[in-house]
């Protein structure tokens, strides 16, 4: 089973200094894959797997959040592992997991529950807005 990292409900900031400490993504290797002419987007494409990252990153947020408001308000959920999905996008696809709440009352709001196609609505929010 994959290795995942617990996040911390907490700051914007908490959740950043978490991705960047524990990020797989190997940003040195995705500047020598550009120098040499991968591509940037599609499905194999040198930001796919930072998108992947980040989006799950953002949805282990979501659920420690859930969590936490359940333990708040007295009901008792815990984390029950992950569902994959393929999710599409204008450049490519990629595996995605999901993480699910024992309770089964987690709704994501990121990419939602039978969600397949990553949409323009998460672009329009400025999460993967590339601006020079």
């Amino acid at each position: 089973m994959k290795q995942r990292t617990k996040l911390r409900t907490g700051s914007t900031e908490s959740i950043l200094q978490e991705l960047k400490k524990n990020s797989a993504f190997d940003f040195n290797q995705a500047v020598k894959d550009l120098m040499s002419g991968k591509k940037l987007t599609g499905e194999d494409g040198v930001l796919t797997p930072l998108i992947k990252e980040l989006i799950e990153t953002a949805l282990s947020a979501e659920v420690e959040s859930h969590i936490a408001q359940d333990a708040l308000s007295g009901k008792s959920n815990r984390r029950n592992g992950y569902n994959s999905k393929t999710i599409k996008t204008h450049s490519g696809s990629f595996e995605l997991d999901t993480p699910r709440d024992r309770s089964g009352s987690f709704e994501p709001q990121m990419v939602k529950k039978h969600q397949t196609m990553l949409s323009d609505e998460i672009e329009e929010k400025g999460y993967f807005r590339c601006t020079p």
